[in-house]
């Protein structure tokens, strides 16, 4: 994509209202604009990150054995009425009514309605184990909505819900989502912990947090320090095998937020914990049967005894993440994005657009670079030098590509690496074959 072409609409200064690097930056960088407190439309630079966000989600999804559905924004009360949350949800829910005078919301949470259409299609334990997800936008009015994307109204949000037909069966879906969360994060280069959590108004009781530390994180949290050198993604992870033994492994070092944490019942004293701030991501519930059994959800055993089907529910907050992966990936100059979730691989810079030699050269590695698959973003504008870097820097793409007039007589590229600024000279072949290469 030619920069002059994109619309990157890019602000030179820090805007007043950002309290918090990921607001300040998303708005810079043009990724979002504010519609209304709390809500955002998402522009050209910021939907490519959302989406890349999303397939990663999705992908992991999938590979835990997962299937997606879509369900609506909108939802009739009277299923929250059957669950009995309709009162007592309080007023994030936002509640309507349409022109027949029936009572709606739109939708925080899906528990009651992917209930509905489990109980509707699903009556025989041979039907279960299921797991259904959709990523969906949700709708929260909360009070005082801040910090951007990580606190807004209205946010992108990945849903699963497991139903199995006993305790055990519904733990091996509550430990297959725990995995598959700790792979999500790892692969967009997040060292998300678990931390044993609150319930609230999900229900349940078995909850974990997954932390992302971070100085602005809205929560206090307390881990053993090995946390900090986990990786998830040095092994495969057998969905079909049994989880439960790895579960109590990855859970056995200590981690809590300042809600559960209890100094003295920590197994480790303070001067050996880590103690920062954090910022939630996910989490996931294991809560039986508090909506299959007042909503009716029951399966017939071989006997013929009828049961209720035993749930979970597991949450990511999509959009939520483009803003942690931010707080997590900055400097004074801008984003460093991640290269799985970056708009683009490449930044590719023309210093001198109307330099013949210049000129050609870009063009010729740009063209080169789209052949190959390389999504680029092609800065061919009249601007001056200082400019064009500064909205490389800013934007934060994982490589930058420069094409300047001594490189452009010798027919070489200059490459920098946006995280550690290292700085390289190629010949133009070179230059295409490091750049045509996966990371």
């Amino acid at each position: 994509m030619r920069l002059s072409q994109y619309f990157l609409p890019v602000m030179r200064e820090n805007p007043s209202e950002a309290q918090v690097a990921s607001h300040r930056l998303m708005l810079r960088a043009g990724m979002i604009r504010q519609s209304s407190a709390g809500i955002y439309s998402w522009l050209p630079l910021g939907l490519r990150v959302l989406k890349r966000v999303e397939r990663i989600v999705r992908e992991e999804q999938d590979r835990a054995g997962a299937q997606e559905i879509l369900m609506p924004t909108i939802q009739p009360a009277e299923l929250w009425r059957e669950s009995g949350r309709w009162e007592d949800y309080g007023k994030e829910m936002l509640r309507i009514r349409d022109r027949h005078d029936r009572e709606m919301l739109y939708g925080p949470t899906n528990e009651e309605q992917v209930t509905e259409i489990v109980r509707a299609s699903i009556k025989s334990y041979r039907d279960l184990p299921k797991n259904l997800y959709h990523i969906q936008w949700k709708f929260r009015d909360e009070l005082r909505p801040r910090f951007g994307v990580m606190r807004g109204r209205e946010f992108l949000m990945k849903d699963a819900y497991s139903f199995d037909l006993d305790q055990k069966g519904a733990k091996h879906s509550y430990n297959k989502m725990f995995f598959a969360y700790l792979r999500t994060f790892a692969r967009m280069g997040l060292n998300a912990i678990p931390m044993r959590a609150e319930t609230g108004p999900i229900g349940g009781d078995l909850s974990h947090e997954f932390i992302v530390l971070s100085e602005t994180g809205e929560s206090e949290v307390f881990c053993d320090p090995l946390w900090l050198e986990t990786d998830i993604l040095s092994s495969e992870v057998d969905y079909a095998s049994d989880l439960e033994p790895l579960f109590r492994q990855w859970t056995a070092l200590y981690a809590a937020t300042d809600e559960k944490h209890d100094p003295a019942t920590s197994p480790l004293p303070p001067d050996k914990l880590v103690t920062a701030r954090g910022i939630e991501v996910g989490q996931t519930f294991y809560f039986g049967t508090k909506y299959s059994r007042p909503m009716g959800a029951f399966v017939t055993l071989a006997d013929g005894e009828s049961i209720p089907i035993e749930m979970g529910s597991y949450g990511i907050g999509v959009s939520r993440l483009v803003g942690a992966l931010i707080e997590a990936n900055h400097d004074e100059d801008g984003i460093i994005w991640p290269q799985s979730v970056a708009p683009f691989a490449l930044g590719l810079i023309d210093l001198r657009p109307s330099d013949a030699r210049c000129r050609a050269l870009a063009e010729d590695l740009y063209g080169k670079l789209l052949a190959a698959g390389v999504e680029v973003l092609y800065d061919d504008r009249e601007e001056s030098p200082g400019a064009k870097f500064a909205t490389m820097d800013l934007i934060g793409l994982p490589r930058q590509a420069i094409v300047g007039p001594r490189g452009a007589a010798a027919e070489r590229v200059e490459l920098k690496d946006r995280r550690t600024g290292a700085r390289s000279e190629l010949s133009l072949e070179a230059a295409i074959g490091q750049l045509a290469l996966r990371p």
